[in-house]
């Protein structure tokens, strides 16, 4: 059952165990700053694996994927509560990918493929305090090329925005490689602006806005 009719035949709808494989492949589209990364990863399910389905599987009330006529062409995931996210991302997810994947250790360069994501799955790196003290909630969206442009990203978050908001969270942010200008001038129409560069790498990757139930944010 769809929760928002984009017309043409794309909808946004609950994401089912059955939608995993449908969700990897357009996380690995869509992977290298919102290109293509099938050239770079040698583990196709793996980015998948680590950035979609923990929402999925520990926040299925926060997850959804875009259907068109070919298909899933996209997803939109939330959490309302970063920390406790991560906390289960820790205590139950990673886990088991540990036991799939070895650490390729420190030493980046002999790291080859999907050897960077094998190590952020034994080392992940925390999300700055600074920035879930501010903004408790996070989401994650991607769509491939068939459902660009048609105004369903900015319904699809503005969706999330509202979701996240009923919760009570105070504020959402967004982790958006710097290099997807295109994806970050998207995030500042819709009030998300960037946050100081934090934490170990410095990247200054976080865009992020404030919440209130009150907001009267319209499709």
């Amino acid at each position: 059952m769809s929760v928002l009719d984009f017309g043409a035949g794309f909808v946004l709808r609950q994401a089912t165990a059955e939608d995993d494989a449908a969700i990897c492949r357009v996380c690995l589209l869509t992977g290298d700053a919102g290109q293509d990364a099938s050239s770079r990863e040698d583990d196709p399910d793996l980015l998948g694996l680590i950035y979609c389905l923990p929402y999925r599987v520990l926040q299925p009330d926060h997850a959804f994927v875009v259907d068109g006529p070919d298909g899933v062409c996209g997803y939109l995931f939330g959490a309302p509560d970063t920390v406790e996210f991560n906390r289960r991302l820790g205590s139950e997810w990673y886990p088991r990918l540990r036991e799939r994947v070895a650490d390729p250790g420190p030493d980046a360069s002999t790291w080859g493929g999907s050897d960077w994501a094998r190590r952020m799955i034994h080392h992940p790196e925390p999300i700055a305090a600074e920035i879930v003290a501010r903004y408790p909630s996070h989401g994650h969206i991607d769509l491939l090329r068939d459902a660009r442009g048609r105004g369903i990203g900015r319904k699809a978050m503005i969706f999330l925005m509202q979701r996240l908001a009923a919760t009570g969270s105070r504020g959402m942010f967004l982790d958006v490689d710097p290099r997807n200008l295109g994806a970050r001038e998207f995030y500042r129409k819709l009030g998300f602006a960037p946050s100081p560069p934090t934490g170990p790498s410095g990247q200054g990757r976080y865009m992020a806005r404030a919440l209130s139930p009150a907001d009267k944010v319209t499709f």
